[in-house]
């Protein structure tokens, strides 16, 4: 039976919800990609995984000698154990860009070498309000804050006693909630929202049995929040590569949580100008909700695909996201739209 649009929305927010289930800091992706190889599996969709870890799916339909590769990257922000300290809380390295003003006050869970894990929480050292005069006005960075375990711990001994080594990770609940509205309100949506959209697209391409005029590749990465997820894996034959990463909503751009984002240039520089237009156009022609903005403060995958050498066009698009590296919210009509805007170019 062939679905609805919407219908590909909800399998899509399904695929979310279950993505940002699986902790999945930079580097420690096993448990997300396979989840991954397990649903391109059910699909009938070839896959496998990278030496470096990461995740490619070839939907085997349309000219490999013109190919489009489509990257979303499975890692998140996190935080590794630097330090135990002699009273037996964890003091702090992040990955990627994970704020500590943001992170306090927030569950987490360790995870050791041996793969135990247990619960804890991000908190200001001395937390307490009615003890604490200095509360408000401590600056918060990775020396004012640890982590404090849910165990009966008095001291380093008996923390390495739980297995828990500098070099853990330490992962933040992602909090994840969909209101009747529509809205999606998480952590990490930052880029699991959009790795769920290619899911659905390679689940829409499957069930419909599409004929693509060009090869479809995806490329699933796990270090893009440390800069080179995709510095590697480009399948021989790709001419063009996009991020489908989010895109930001604030202060002098025109994304909301409803649109697609069509990034014309962002830290990086420009993205490739006839690829941009066609994407501008195909939105305005198929009635696709877009905004074009420019993000001083963003990298994304491609640029590191482009940096590595590859002679390719490039683009980068995604689903509006409000207070990016945050408590991230979207909606399902950025999803939507975004979903379209994927049909649109590969159809045109």
């Amino acid at each position: 039976m062939k679905l609805s649009d919407k219908e590909y929305v909800d399998l899509i927010l399904e695929e979310a919800k279950a993505l940002l289930d699986i902790d999945s800091p930079s580097g420690y992706g096993r448990e997300v990609t396979d989840y991954l190889l397990s649903e391109f599996s059910k699909m009938g969709v070839k896959a496998g995984r990278t030496l470096k870890g990461g995740v490619i799916a070839d939907l085997e339909s349309g000219d490999p000698n013109d190919a489009i590769l489509l990257e979303a990257h499975c890692d998140t922000l996190g935080a590794m154990v630097r330090e135990i300290k002699p009273d037996g809380r964890l003091m702090l390295t992040n990955i990627g860009g994970m704020q500590p003003n943001n992170a306090e006050a927030e569950n987490v869970r360790i995870i050791t070498r041996d793969k135990r894990k247990y619960e804890g929480t991000c908190q200001l050292i001395n937390p307490s309000v009615h003890v604490n005069s200095e509360y408000a006005t401590t600056k918060r960075d990775w020396d004012t804050v640890e982590i404090v375990i849910d165990e009966d711990v008095k001291n380093a001994e008996d923390v390495r006693a739980l297995g828990i080594r500098p070099g853990d990770y330490v992962c933040f609940e992602p909090r994840t909630r969909i209101t009747e509205k529509g809205y999606i309100k998480s952590r990490f949506l930052d880029d699991k929202l959009s790795a769920a959209i290619l899911i659905g697209y390679a689940k829409y391409v499957k069930d419909n049995n599409i004929e693509l005029k060009r090869r479809v590749y995806m490329h699933f990465t796990i270090y893009e929040e440390v800069g080179h997820g995709g510095s590697s894996g480009c399948p021989e034959g790709v001419t063009e590569a996009w991020s489908v990463d989010m895109g930001c909503i604030g202060k002098g751009l025109t994304c909301t949580e409803h649109e697609v984002s069509i990034a014309a240039k962002d830290g990086g520089g420009p993205y490739n100008y006839d690829v941009v237009t066609k994407l501008i156009e195909l939105a305005e022609k198929n009635g696709i909700g877009y905004a074009v903005d420019i993000y001083p403060h963003y990298g994304s995958d491609v640029e590191a695909t482009l940096r590595a050498g590859y002679d390719l066009r490039h683009a980068l698009i995604g689903p509006g996201v409000y207070a990016s590296h945050g408590y991230e919210r979207s909606h399902m009509d950025a999803v939507e739209n975004t979903f379209k805007l994927i049909k649109a170019y590969m159809e045109a």
